[in-house]
């Protein structure tokens, strides 16, 4: 099965020390089995979301809407 991340949103996000860090949430697509082989392919969200700093780095969303730096363990607040 193939899978690909498909960008919803970019935003801005801010450290206790006020650095700002820019944001991307993408959405875990997967190729509809179905459509394989024909000219237009066909993805399906499978309702798995994650975000990432613009540099790479994973960044989880918190339940009380704040973000987490996975590595370092930053808290983010949007802005």
């Amino acid at each position: 099965m193939d899978r690909k991340l498909h960008l919803l949103e970019t935003f801005n996000a801010r450290d206790a020390q006020g650095k700002s860090y820019k944001v991307k949430g993408y959405e875990h697509m997967l190729r509809e089995e179905l459509f394989m082989g024909s000219a237009e392919e066909h993805w399906e969200p499978t309702g798995q979301a994650e975000y990432r700093l613009d540099t790479g780095e994973c960044v989880d969303m918190l339940r009380d809407g704040t973000l987490r730096i996975r590595d370092s363990g930053v808290t983010l607040t949007r802005h």
